[in-house]
């Protein structure tokens, strides 16, 4: 994976400042393939505002939108350009002009509120690890939607400079890399939480003593624990599947509104499910 592919991933996907030295398809398909370690990144800059005193709806409320700011609002814009184009009916080709305009449709409105309202509620109990795991799982779409197999809908713009530029055998080492990184959040979490001392310091021995009785039980548990935050991760990225396999067959390929709507629609889920089962 070169340096060009990552300063592209960054500079597609986030607004963090970086110099793009190359932007050809050997590059974007390195940065698709490293957009999940982006992803990482994304989640636990977005994070922090979970971390501050107040109702937890309020720091996943700031979370999201710390996170939208990072990534310039663009999947939220293609989530929405996608559902005004689908929710049109119209056929192939007058759909796509419909997702190139600027404006966004009550299809769009409606899929991004709905969107929005989920992740946030989901936000309020599954917490730092949560939106770490969520990010992760949405930009490991883009590798799975960028394998040889999958077309571009147009010519020109984002979907035909990556379509096809990733091999299925890249994404699949991606996708365990991000099993195994995921799968370390739960504990990681847990051991954060328990390492949180209400009263004041009692001596390092009895302090050790007392975290290690608050250790939450199931941190370590191969499930929910251990397992819980890849099963979420896979759920996520299982939905998006579907919805690229209706775009695909409605559209004849993917674009940049497509892939953006895959990674808004696998963090959802995978929020969701993580709830469920960590």
């Amino acid at each position: 994976m070169s340096a060009a592919g990552l300063r592209l991933a960054l500079g597609t996907l986030t607004v963090f400042p970086v110099r793009v030295t190359r932007v050809d398809r050997g590059a974007a398909g390195r940065a698709m393939a490293l957009a999940p370690a982006v992803g990482l990144a994304l989640g636990a800059v977005a994070a922090l505002p979970l971390l501050l005193p107040g109702p937890p709806l309020l720091g996943a409320a700031l979370a999201l939108g710390l996170l939208a700011v990072l990534t310039r609002g663009l999947h939220l814009d293609g989530l929405a350009d996608l559902a005004d184009g689908l929710g049109s009916g119209k056929p192939a080709a007058q759909a796509l002009d419909i997702m190139k305009k600027s404006d966004i449709g009550p299809f769009g409105v409606m899929a991004v509120l709905f969107t929005v309202v989920v992740q946030a509620a989901a936000l309020t109990e599954a917490g730092a690890a949560g939106l770490v795991t969520a990010c992760v799982a949405g930009r490991l779409t883009l590798a799975w939607a960028c394998r040889p197999a999958v077309p571009a809908a147009r010519p020109d713009g984002l979907g035909a400079m990556v379509a096809g530029t990733v091999r299925t055998g890249a994404a699949l080492l991606v996708t365990l890399a991000a099993l195994v990184v995921t799968a370390a959040f739960a504990p990681a979490a847990g051991l954060v939480r328990s390492w949180t001392a209400p009263e004041p310091a009692a001596g390092v021995f009895q302090n050790l003593l007392r975290y290690r009785e608050q250790l939450e039980p199931g941190i370590w548990e191969p499930w929910p624990g251990i397992l819980g935050p890849p099963v979420a991760l896979l759920a996520g990225l299982g939905l998006a599947m579907l919805l690229l396999a209706h775009a695909r067959r409605r559209l004849g390929g993917i674009t940049g509104d497509v892939l953006g709507a895959l990674v808004e629609t696998a963090a959802a889920a995978t929020l969701v499910v993580y709830v469920l089962v960590v």
